[in-house]
């Protein structure tokens, strides 16, 4: 005989209806609120700071399961009020709709407190300033709601010990001590990046492990970087300031030889909550997609400000997901403020700061663009000439010289027959510039190294330059340029591939029809149930035409259309660009050397190619004595 499984014997009982003990809707009410120690940390602090502190210090024991005590220099706690701030639902952050409609402050909800002594031993020790009537601190218990006099300067300390002694299952699940104090100290560390005004100490176990200074200069965001994340960061990252509508952006975007193989070092914030949300995490990311190479994560430090009314902070108890009234102007905000910090060539930059320069008297004196770029139309099917040669692509044919700029028909290639030597050498460039040669951030090229390297000289020393990578990025930048309007040219295919559809795909396939069409690809309802692609784009007629349908419904269904757009065509142009930079073996003339080193200096993102692979490289004099022991 079968045994009933529980739940079948719990759905056969009818239980009456009724309400639940307020101590079981507390720490139902504290299971959403508190996960870890670092909950209780990150719930505390946000109390100090709405406090007005200045100054906050964080004490654990065992990793904050036997003791977290916070300590702040804030307004502090009226004896009245000490009992009323356990109560749950009990804040002075908001008192109507419209207040939480425009929450300013780091708590609202009125929950932490309640939930954290729910499910432990909690005391609080206020006192407020002293002409506010209080000549001393009070201290309240939390279990026996106990009010007596204590000896404190202004401010409040919070006190919770043996964490979870009131749920001993939640305890269990609790890793170990050092693994518990690093969650803290990164709560705290959330905290100190958007707050570089507020000094913070964290102790553990009688020591102190971390400590950061208030900062109040006018480069205190930028101290409180280097002091968190690390002094190196600045040298490896660029700041950000963008604006669009009511939206602001600032912080720092780490260029992309500072990314990492983990998502650690990712930070945003809205105005001054840290918050992970998916829509700021899209942003970045695509605004790293041209140069970031494989799967390596981005780091950055973004600060969002916007109309409090137009984003939505009361989603989770946690309060670190937000919904945004208009994602789509947030998205768009925060992508192009990356994007644009990310496009300036840094080689320019990096000789200011190394020549001990200002970046902007460097800038303002940088030469106009050297080369000069023809814009010929383009004609994803070739005209018929290109193709008199089988043994040549379409956009070979037609490729812009180092030299010149200029993308130009090759003769030999239209007739079907190769020069001698293979390739045609490009009309030699006389390069003009107002900078003597010792001035250009690239440098001048004294060599070739094995048809794929070019070695320039510049005051700091060596620049190696992977030409076909450097040239790769040059020509899509230009192929960009001019199919911001364009539409890709898609291809019908003989026999429809028809495929088993979702409803969401179904769904995105109508709502999206333009969309599809501007990628080149055509999607109709075969059935209720099936979907037909019935044409492709062009370049990828050969591809798995389901799998593609797939992915572009995917993308379409979870974000903006345009994005989806831009993305493809990139893909598209990159393939077309890797294809028609100037390939290795390839020999240049000094002349067109230098018209690639300048051509890189005004070209936006040129410090990596489309794939995202770094195109140059500098190597100091000081290197170069270290590699020959110099001055030992």
């Amino acid at each position: 005989m079968t045994p009933a499984s529980p739940l079948s014997a719990a759905s056969s009982l009818r239980r009456p209806i009724r309400e639940l003990p307020d101590e079981l809707v507390s720490q139902i009410a504290a299971g959403e609120v508190v996960e870890r120690p670092a909950s209780v940390v990150r719930e505390l602090v946000d109390n100090a700071l709405d406090a007005g502190a200045q100054q906050i210090t964080v004490r654990l024991l065992a990793g904050g399961v036997r003791l977290i005590s916070v300590e702040d220099d804030g307004q502090g706690i009226p004896r009245e009020e000490l009992a009323i701030a356990l109560r749950r639902h009990a804040t002075s952050k908001i008192a109507s709709l419209q207040d939480l409609e425009a929450v300013g402050t780091m708590g609202f909800r009125g929950e932490a407190l309640a939930a954290i002594n729910s499910i432990a031993d909690m005391s609080l020790l206020s006192r407020t300033a002293d002409g506010a009537g209080d000549a001393h601190a009070w201290q309240l218990d939390g279990r026996s709601g106990e009010l007596t006099p204590a000896a404190r300067t202004r401010g409040t300390t919070v006190e919770v010990r043996e964490l979870f002694y009131a749920t001993p299952a939640r305890r269990k699940f609790l890793k170990t001590d050092a693994t518990e104090l690093a969650h803290c100290i990164e709560a705290v560390r959330r905290h100190a990046l958007v707050r570089p005004d507020v000094g913070f100490a964290i102790w553990h176990e009688g020591k102190l492990v971390e400590q950061w200074r208030a900062c109040t200069d006018d480069a205190a965001h930028e101290q409180r970087l280097a002091d968190v994340l690390g002094s190196e960061l600045l040298g490896q990252s660029i700041a950000v300031d963008y604006s669009a509508g009511s939206v602001r952006v600032t912080g720092r975007a780490g260029i992309p030889d500072a990314a990492r193989s983990r998502a650690d070092q990712q930070f945003a914030y809205v105005n001054g909550r840290y918050v992970r949300d998916k829509v700021l995490t899209h942003a970045a990311r695509s605004a790293y997609e041209d140069v970031l190479h494989g799967h390596r994560q981005p780091v950055y430090a973004l600060y969002v400000t916007m109309d409090p009314t137009r984003v939505d902070v009361n989603v989770h108890p946690t309060k670190i997901e937000v919904r945004f009234r208009d994602s789509r102007e947030v998205h768009q905000a925060v992508r192009h403020a990356v994007e644009n910090a990310l496009a300036a060539p840094r080689a320019a930059a990096a000789l200011a700061a190394a020549n001990g320069a200002s970046t902007e008297i460097l800038e303002s004196n940088r030469p106009p663009a050297l080369v000069s770029w023809a814009q010929p139309a383009i004609n994803f099917g070739a005209p018929q000439s290109f193709r008199q040669n089988p043994q040549v692509s379409d956009f070979e044919a037609m490729w812009p010289s180092p030299a010149t700029g200029v993308s130009t028909v090759r003769p030999e290639l239209v007739e079907g027959s190769y020069a001698a030597g293979g390739e045609a050498s490009p009309a030699s460039m006389e390069v003009e510039n107002n900078l003597p040669p010792g001035d250009w951030p690239l440098g001048r090229a004294v060599a070739q190294l094995q048809g794929i390297y070019i070695l320039a000289e510049n005051t700091q020393g060596l620049v190696i330059v992977d030409m076909h990578a450097a040239h790769e990025r040059i020509v899509y930048e230009r192929l960009k340029t001019q199919m911001d309007n364009a539409s890709i040219a898609s291809q019908p295919l003989l026999i429809p591939a028809t495929f088993a559809a979702t409803p969401q795909e179904v769904a995105a396939s109508e709502a999206h029809v333009d969309t599809l069409k501007a990628l080149g690809l055509e999607i109709t309802p075969f059935s209720p149930r099936t979907l037909a692609v019935r044409a492709v784009p062009t370049s990828l007629a050969q591809g798995d035409a389901v799998e593609l349908a797939r992915s572009v419904l995917a993308e379409l269904a979870q974000h903006d259309a345009s994005t989806v757009i831009q993305r493809a065509q990139n893909e598209l142009l990159s393939t077309m660009a890797c294809h028609g930079a100037v390939r290795a073996n390839r020999k240049l003339t000094i002349d067109e050397m230098n018209g690639l080193l300048r051509q890189m200096e005004g070209t936006e993102r040129s410090d990596q190619c489309n794939h995202g692979r770094p195109t140059w490289r500098q190597v100091t004099i000081k290197e170069l004595d270290n590699l020959f022991l110099r001055g030992r």
